[in-house]
């Protein structure tokens, strides 16, 4: 195995500048929730903010510990599993919820979802309100 090497753009951005970046990224997609926004992308976020993708790129490799789809869509199944264990929306449909919280389709949320979650929206779902109605919490 070679070693990786990260690159040098990412040592070449100073603090000062991550630091706005980072907060800006907050303000825009966790203040703003514009995570569920189906057409937010790394390339509209960086014209937003006056930079380029390789800056928004670095902050959510340097100081996210992530890359910008995976961050994305993980705040995305958060507030899909949030959805999904509220009773005020218990009929609603899967591709509703998906596209709430900003997926494309069904076949996007589903595949995000059970790479998070490890099991489908439907499965949590049922298997959240059998425990709710059982009153039994399984250990993990």
């Amino acid at each position: 195995m070679g070693i990786t090497k990260e690159p040098s753009y990412k040592s070449k951005i100073s603090p000062e500048i991550m630091d706005r970046i980072q907060e800006a990224i907050r303000r825009i997609v966790l203040v703003e929730k514009r995570y569920k926004d189906k057409g937010l992308s790394a390339i509209q976020l960086a014209n937003e903010l006056d930079t380029n993708t390789r800056y928004i790129s670095a902050v959510f490799s340097v100081r996210f510990h992530s890359t910008f789809n995976v961050y994305i869509n993980r705040l995305r199944v958060e507030e899909a599993m949030s959805i999904l264990t509220n009773k005020k929306y218990y009929e609603m449909r899967m591709q509703d919820i998906s596209d709430m919280v900003g997926f494309r389709n069904r076949q996007s949320f589903y595949s995000a979802f059970e790479k998070f979650v490890k099991i489908s929206p439907r499965e949590f779902k049922n298997k959240f309100y059998e425990e709710l109605n059982t009153g039994v919490k399984k250990a993990k």
